[in-house]
């Protein structure tokens, strides 16, 4: 990921970083259009392109704050969808993007804590350590002791500390990358890259809010208090820049995607889908952000979620269509699929299409809800991907015909990048009845 003490913090800097991927992948064309002069076959020049325009895509999006590190860390969902002659090379590097940043000097660190919680800020901590133990796209969490009144021991605590000046850097680093969008089909061919920074810059006001922040994490913690399969930790204090909270321990889902027991995978899979459906119903929110590096494993196998920049608000929760529609398709009702996306505006009233057609190209996508228990993967992935996003399927042409209504966009995007996370796992759990008792309009 290169050395972590160099990081191009003026904007003029990051602009050059940025506008480096797109000369380097021009140059590895050229590099492949000489290569195809002397004989070599053309799949290989392919892969040896995309593979290390890759390995270059991400370690330039790591060694970013920002709207870079954010937008790798909304990519790296994508990871279980590459070939493996592709994803092995840079897999490490995606997992390291997940959950590391090179950290602020404690002088900076200490000036902003003053800034948000007076001068006298160490007064509220017993202990603080000046090493971050995590560090992402616009923060780093550092952890401490919170001093408790009148009682000689504190409470274990992360201290959430935002970058000063994150919000430009963020804004400026997803404009440069919303205009070399086509570079990141590397990544996937059918994969528009383009409406996700445009969601990602939309985000950014409220992330840049830990006060927005700390009220979204209480109502989750406050929804999911005593529950015995999520974990959501206490806000303890919070200002426009610091957020503090509980702290957990717990085996990041980083580690259990590479090292992990298939009794882990399962559980830690069944028990992000149950927080991905149950949410919207118990709290009026959906965890938006479903990238491993949020998630711990406890040691008594409940999942612990640990950042909450970015929720969708659903008050009314999931959309009851969702549910309804799925489960008519699954019955195989193809006019009655077909009038219900008409309705909620997925298919234009002026489209003429077959509805049987509609139907076998939603199925697929389906599978995991035909049987009792399911076993993401990510062959099935890759299919799907190469079904829905392979220029030469029908299932391609299609889908080019289809709309994405503006009120399902996030639910689409945190869809599937839960799925993303689920088939990194290879989890298997019953996700039909999942979604029987918490998706409106699938029961029967």
């Amino acid at each position: 990921m290169g050395d972590v003490t160099d990081i191009p913090r003026r904007a003029v800097a990051r602009t050059a970083k940025l506008a480096s991927l797109p000369l380097s992948f021009a140059g590895r064309t050229m590099l492949g259009f000489g290569k195809r002069v002397t004989g070599l076959a053309s799949e290989v020049i392919s892969a040896e392109i995309q593979e290390r325009t890759a390995e270059q895509l991400f370690s330039v999006l790591g060694q970013l704050k920002g709207g870079a590190m954010k937008l790798g860390q909304a990519l790296s969902v994508f990871e279980a969808a590459l070939p493996d002659s592709l994803a092995e090379p840079y897999r490490e590097a995606l997992t390291k993007l997940q959950e590391a940043a090179p950290p602020l000097p404690a002088a900076t660190v200490h000036k902003v804590l003053a800034g948000q919680l007076g001068a006298d800020w160490r007064k509220h901590f017993r202990e603080f350590d000046d090493s971050p133990a995590a560090a992402a796209s616009i923060g780093q969490v550092h952890r401490a002791e919170w001093k408790v009144p009148r009682k000689r021991t504190g409470i274990p605590v992360a201290v959430k500390i935002q970058y000063p000046g994150a919000g430009d850097a963020l804004l400026a680093d997803l404009s440069q990358l919303s205009r070399m969008a086509g570079l990141f089909k590397v990544l996937q061919p059918g994969l528009d890259v383009k409406p996700l920074v445009a969601e990602l810059r939309k985000r950014v006001v409220e992330e840049l809010d830990y006060e927005l922040e700390a009220q979204s994490q209480t109502a989750f913690a406050e929804a999911y208090a005593g529950d015995d399969e999520i974990l959501v930790p206490k806000v303890i204090a919070g200002a426009e820049r610091v957020l503090v909270t509980e702290w957990v321990e717990g085996t990041p889902l980083s580690k259990i995607i590479s090292s992990g027991t298939v009794a882990q995978r399962d559980r830690s899979g069944r028990l992000m889908a149950t927080l991905h459906f149950s949410a919207p119903k118990r709290v009026g929110l959906l965890h938006s952000d479903p990238h491993p590096g949020n998630f711990r494993l406890q040691p008594d196998g409940r999942l612990a979620v640990i950042d909450f920049g970015a929720v969708a608000r659903l008050p009314e929760g999931l959309p009851e269509p969702v549910g309804r529609l799925a489960r008519l398709a699954l019955q195989g009702k193809a006019s009655e699929v077909l009038a219900g996306l008409r309705a909620e505006g997925f298919v234009k009233p002026d489209l003429d299409v077959d509805a049987d057609l509609i139907l076998d190209y939603l199925r697929p996508m389906l599978a995991p809800l035909e049987v009792d228990e399911f076993r993401f993967t990510r062959a099935w992935l890759r299919a799907e991907a190469a079904r829905i996003a392979g220029p030469r399927s029908p299932a391609y042409q299609l889908g080019r015909q289809l709309n994405l209504p503006p009120s399902y966009l996030m639910i689409h995007r945190v869809t599937l990048g839960s799925i993303g996370v689920l088939c990194q796992l290879e989890a298997k759990a019953p996700y039909r009845s999942i979604l029987e008792e918490w998706l409106p309009g699938f029961a029967p």
